[in-house]
């Protein structure tokens, strides 16, 4: 489990990251999302080293994290950071040796990486003559090659299509469940929702929600229901415990104080009219972040 306790980070007066606190476990997606300026970037650059805390800690496996375990990270940064003229299997060999493992290790995960990333037949090509995706598909081979201990992608559907999307939630849902602990970053939270086991919202620098998908959706929204009768349900607006937020006729969606009031609430619609529909409404990954974020 890679964990960060009350990280702080400023540039001059201008205090970026304010008391972080959130973990990755190991075989689970964590997502990490945030607006543009939130904070997410500079933690990731503080989880690999690349920036230092001011204060508070990062552990891997309870113990604190060092430079040569930051070495076993794996770590896709939004820019590219690829060799445009370089041919695309031989760079990522390339980056393969240079974390140590053998030539024929690093070509023979080189091409099971770029075959299941759709490249198989570009392996010869140079990255400058992929098209953007390809190119982001060329930066997560580059972050897997090594198999690395942890994994850290920024924005990594980023340019993506959604066949392409496809291929590369497979390849990390692979990786995941060898057991290591892998956090993203995406502006896509669609994506997010359907990805991540855990998720993880920052803003203005501090963490808002954290912890299990399901977890965050039960604690950051209210009790929601939608009711369809064949006849008139008027009567939900003097309900008790009700607030009404959209009616029409035998329709309506509504908020309960209590699993006890929603009970009541469809045994008075039974006993009104006929019961078309009457089920929980879930909330979507992008309302939460709204009301988390305010």
């Amino acid at each position: 489990m890679l964990e960060l306790t009350a990280v702080n980070r400023s540039f001059g007066e201008r205090h970026v990251l304010k008391d972080v606190s959130f973990s990755v476990a190991g075989g689970r997606m964590t997502g990490f999302v945030g607006g543009n300026g939130a904070g997410k970037t500079t933690t990731m650059r503080v989880i690999l080293g690349v920036l230092a805390a001011d204060s508070g800690s990062i552990t891997l496996d309870g113990s604190p994290l060092t430079a040569q375990q930051r070495t076993r990270f794996g770590y896709m940064p939004e820019e590219r950071g690829l060799y445009p003229k370089m041919k695309v299997a031989e760079q990522i060999v390339y980056l393969g040796r240079l974390h140590g493992m053998s030539p024929s290790q690093a070509k023979n995960n080189t091409e099971a990486l770029l075959q299941r990333l759709g490249l198989g037949e570009r392996m010869d090509d140079t990255l400058e003559s992929l098209s953007l995706g390809n190119q982001q598909r060329a930066q997560i081979a580059a972050a897997l090659v090594h198999d690395p201990e942890v994994l850290v992608l920024d924005e990594p559907f980023s340019g993506l299509d959604p066949i392409a999307v496809e291929v590369v939630l497979n390849v990390l849902k692979d990786f995941a469940a060898t057991g290591a602990p892998v956090i993203f970053s995406s502006h896509q939270l669609d994506i997010v929702e359907r990805l991540c086991d855990d998720l993880v919202v920052i803003a203005d620098g501090e963490i808002r929600a954290h912890g299990s998908r399901e977890g965050v959706r039960a604690a950051h929204t209210s009790p929601r229901f939608e009711l369809q009768l064949d006849g008139d349900a008027g009567w939900l607006r003097t309900e008790p415990g009700v607030t009404v937020l959209d009616f029409d006729g035998g329709f309506a969606v509504f908020d309960v104080d209590s699993e006890s009031t929603a009970q009541r609430v469809l045994q008075r619609a039974i006993a009104t009219a006929p019961v078309l529909r009457f089920s929980p409404q879930v909330p979507s990954l992008s309302q939460i972040f709204k009301e988390v974020i305010q």
